[in-house]
């Protein structure tokens, strides 16, 4: 067996050993370039060699003490951005590998865009310096305890007082009250805080200040101001390293020029006054938002990819013939038809996240250029992708544990806690469903332009060809059939238009639009989802007609873009069968096409997950280890518990000796 660093026996190696495919090529081609390839090896690294950021006891520690702990790795990490002079994008990748969910989160990721996206330029003079030294930290208060994906249903009120030239702050009830906000709880010393501005007596609805919550002396809260964490959350370690908070106003002064005024102000007098700036550029940082939670997807699921592939070409079960070697779980037809597709969706959502970049850059230039044509599209496109990426990752993070088997269950298998940190990604920046919903009105909308000539655009383009799509019957007769790119594209484009045009239809027969709308919601969420499944199978058909390198690399991707659009095919067979789009035994073809595409990816399965190109310290698991040496890491792992620390156990004396000694002392009733 082949050494690996360290000098340990590599336990995967006759598994990398069958690749058939260049692995470094492959690693470019899921990095984005080579430059993004050393770049993430090196900060991976450099996180993983420092003894600051180990996080192998972290499921064990007590709340206050992974609190701390967070406390110290985040100003560690400053540190060492300082020292080393990183550039953002090493920053960015270095905070992404320290791997623990914390206030800076929100500070970089809310805070500072917001003042970016809404304030004025010298309103960002002023307060983006501040952020950037971080001589002030900062969080994003929008959600409260009666209301968050309603947000025009917020209730903490800012009202203009001329006479002072300030907006008083206040949460006139229990449900007003500021509830989640990361970093807000233990952290932020301010908050960009959405209230209704009320000016004149009329309410303008809402409106983002900067608020300052605790002193820059001695960090205790401000008069008026009353704040703290909300309580521990699911699971072990994973985010209770963030200090999400609970906060209430009692009539707090804040100046006017507090309120992000980019988009509109309130004159000295209190006139409210929309600004030259069209509101539309906030789409801007919405897509940018959107497009990071895609990307966090894929890295989410490569990792319980990774992590489940490498144990599974490790572990043996059953299968024995005369005493030889037990089978691989890995060669089992039940794991592949499982595990094949979720490794497939891995680096789909990688490639449509890749998309979203470009789509966020497209989206700038155009509204630089005052055009907002496209704009209802990227906002559909973009909720949709997050809301079908997030809940699918969710799912398939436990799926990988069910994997894994009873050891994927151990905390020390590293998959309990990833899926308990990345479960809130379903809820935050949009509730999945409401997303779809969304997603679902403006299909309808864009059904009923159709009839008018109005050419859809974008990733409803495909809906111009209603004609055809309407009618065609697919012309698949073989299995291999399923391997055109175009078969898969016609019918997932028919079966997405299909839903769209038959939601609107009964739509149409409803008393009115809106009842209509509520009474289908669960056909239309469908239909949401079906337009966005198509999009990601599109984007990945596309990325395969780039100039990808490396040998093996190309056919690769092949067989997993393949792999993801005909288990989705196989998955939703009732919505493919039931607009017509293909006959049962097309159905049946597609299934026996995705079991020989398992068989070719089999040999390929573990330098597939390598080419992720994680460390160790990342991926945080003993059954996902690169030199798959499992069971004395396991072993070994078991003894770190903090309940090993004594041979007897804290209460033998008081509870386990009595009762195994016939000492209990019964009460006479």
């Amino acid at each position: 067996m082949a050494a690996v660093d360290g000098g340990e026996v590599d336990h995967l190696a006759g598994e990398r050993a069958t690749a058939q495919f260049d692995v470094d090529a492959m690693k470019v081609a899921w990095a984005g370039s080579r430059h993004a390839v050393e770049v993430n090896d090196r900060m991976a690294r450099l996180v993983a060699s420092d003894p600051v950021f180990r996080k192998d006891t972290r499921t064990m520690l007590s709340r206050k003490e992974l609190f701390k702990d967070t406390l110290k790795k985040a100003a560690h990490a400053w540190k060492r951005i300082v020292e080393l002079r990183l550039t953002e994008e090493e920053a960015n990748l270095l905070r992404l590998y320290v791997d623990q969910p914390g206030y800076v989160d929100l500070h970089w990721g809310m805070f500072v865009p917001a003042i970016k996206g809404q304030g004025t330029e010298e309103q960002q003079k002023k307060w983006v310096p501040m952020a950037y030294k971080f001589q002030i930290i900062g969080c994003y208060a929008q959600t409260e305890l009666g209301h968050g994906s309603n947000v025009q249903g917020l209730e903490t009120t800012a009202t203009f007082d001329p006479n002072t030239d300030e907006f008083v702050v206040h949460s006139p009830t229990l449900t007003s009250s500021k509830w989640w906000p990361g970093g807000l709880g233990k952290a932020s010393t301010h908050a960009v805080v959405y209230a209704r501005l009320i000016t004149q007596g009329k309410d303008y609805g809402i409106h983002g200040f900067i608020v300052q919550l605790r002193s820059l002396d001695d960090h205790s809260p401000l008069p008026g101001i009353t704040l703290g964490d909300i309580g521990g959350k699911f699971g072990s370690g994973a985010y209770n390293s963030m200090d999400n908070g609970v906060l209430r106003f009692d009539h707090v002064r804040i100046p006017r020029d507090q309120m992000l005024m980019r988009l509109s102000q309130v004159t000295r007098e209190g006139k409210y006054v929309h600004s030259d700036v069209p509101k539309q550029l906030l789409y801007g940082t919405m897509v940018y938002v959107r497009q990071t939670i895609v990307a966090d997807a894929s890295k989410a699921l490569s990792r319980a990819v990774c992590i489940a592939v490498r144990y599974s070409a490790i572990r043996k079960q059953f299968g024995s013939q005369a005493g030889g070697p037990e089978t691989q779980v890995l060669n089992y037809k039940t794991q592949q038809s499982r595990l094949f597709p979720l490794l497939a969706s891995a680096y789909a959502y990688r490639f449509v996240g890749e998309w979203l970049k470009w789509l966020y850059t497209d989206v700038m230039q155009k509204l630089e250029a005052k055009d907002y044509s496209t704009l209802p599209e990227a906002h559909a496109c973009t909720a949709g992708l997050k809301s079908v990426t997030t809940s699918a990752t969710a799912d398939a993070i436990e799926e990988c544990r069910k994997l894994c088997g009873g050891h994927g269950y151990l905390n020390s298998s590293g998959l309990p806690e990833l899926f308990a940190v990345y479960v809130p990604a379903c809820t935050y920046e949009g509730d999945n469903v409401v997303l779809l919903l969304q997603v679902a009105r403006f299909l309808m909308k864009t059904v009923s332009q159709l009839a008018s000539g109005k050419q859809p655009v974008g990733t409803t383009a495909y809906m111009g060809n209603i004609q055809y799509l309407m009618q065609c019957k697919s012309a698949v007769n073989t299995a291999g059939d399923w391997l055109n790119p175009a078969a898969i594209k016609e019918v997932f484009e028919a079966r997405a238009l299909r839903m769209a045009v038959n939601c609107a239809q009964n739509i149409s027969k409803a008393p009115s639009q809106e009842e209509g709308f509520s009474e289908l919601s669960p056909d239309l969420l469908e239909s949401a989802v079906a337009h966005v499944q198509l999009i990601i199978v599109t984007k990945f058909f596309e990325k395969l007609q780039q100039d990808i390198i490396g040998h093996g690399v190309k056919e690769q991707l092949q067989n997993l873009c393949n792999i993801y659009a005909l288990f989705l095919l196989h998955k939703h067979l009732g919505d493919f069968l039931s607009t017509g789009c293909i006959t049962p035994k097309q159905g049946a073809l597609a299934n026996e096409q995705l079991g020989r595409l398992y068989a070719q990816v089999r040999p390929n399965a573990v330098a597939l997950v390598d080419a992720f190109d994680y460390t160790d310290h990342y991926l945080s698991s003993v059954l996902g280890r690169y030199d798959g040496d499992v069971y004395p890491a396991l072993y070994a792992e078991a003894w770190k518990d903090p309940l090993n620390e004594t041979v007897i156990p804290d209460g033998y004396q008081e509870h386990l000796r009595p009762l195994l000694k016939q000492q209990l002392k019964f009460s006479r009733l």
